[in-house]
């Protein structure tokens, strides 16, 4: 990582937590891990920092994994306070998921930056198409399906979620609400849901990414501990607030925020691949 003088540092420290304090308030309120908000955020900062164009984005994703561990743990706990959580479910996918998000994980470590961006950029515009359409009407079943049916979701969302550097949660919650679970419950199974993908990626990412010559300093893989340090504590903090407000007010003007928010990274990710 280059070496700038903290004058130079302040403001990108400042956009850093912002986005930690924004990221860990949706953790809570809608059970996702926040990755959606760091993944452009820590490629932006570490492009600026001048970290080699070849991993910036490898960090960015695998960092941005790395946050949502405590992120989601610390969500998890404010929802099962509130007995809202399918344990059931995260029971039955205790192996499904951790296998998608090593997978996932997998993939990106041997995907070129062009190709994790494009990745980013399409799964971005889908989440945030669902977000300012809104909740669906259309149910594919009155109850989630069997076991087998099961497994396979939520390998799928391990997967997509670890290629992605988020939790999980906007997967979790679709697949969730299609099979007639209230969306409250889905909220708050996706925060135990993002702990599930998070704690293996985090652990792949740091393998994947081992011995990479072109990483900056303070890296484990593709895990950077200097980004770590100045997000994960903020965003801890501004998490039970966002749990809190889930259970209290109308999420609509959020979905339109936060879907708003997607289509423009993406817009951003496809635009560096011109």
């Amino acid at each position: 990582m280059t070496i700038l003088d903290g004058v130079s540092l302040v403001p990108l420290v400042l956009t850093l937590l912002a986005a930690a304090a924004a990221a860990g308030f949706l953790a809570g309120l809608f059970g996702i891990g926040g990755g959606a908000i760091f993944v452009p955020v820590l490629y932006q900062t570490f492009e600026t920092l001048g970290v080699s164009h070849a991993v910036s984005m490898h960090l960015a994703v695998g960092s941005s994994i790395a946050i949502i561990v405590p992120t989601s743990l610390r969500s998890l706990r404010s929802h099962l306070k509130r007995g809202a959580v399918d344990t059931t479910l995260l029971r039955q996918w205790l192996l499904a998921i951790p296998l998608g998000a090593v997978a996932g994980a997998f993939l990106a470590s041997i995907a070129s930056s062009e190709e994790l961006r494009a990745i980013f950029a399409v799964l971005a515009f889908l989440f945030g198409a669902k977000m300012l359409a809104g909740r669906f009407e259309f149910r594919l079943g009155q109850d989630l399906p069997g076991r087998v049916g099961r497994s396979v979701a939520g390998f799928v969302i391990g997967l997509l979620s670890a290629l992605m550097g988020i939790g999980g949660g906007v997967l979790n919650n679709t697949f969730m609400t299609l099979y007639g679970r209230p969306i409250h419950q889905a909220v708050a199974t996706s925060a135990g849901v993002g702990a599930l993908i998070a704690v293996p990626g985090l652990l792949a990412y740091v393998v994947g990414g081992w011995g990479e010559a072109e990483l900056p300093a303070f890296s484990l893989g593709f895990v950077n501990l200097f980004a770590l340090a100045v997000v994960a504590p903020a965003s801890i903090l501004a998490v039970p607030l966002g749990a809190t407000l889930a259970h209290r007010l109308s999420r609509r003007q959020l979905e339109l925020c936060f879907g708003s928010f997607l289509l423009i990274v993406a817009a951003r990710f496809a635009w560096s691949l011109i």
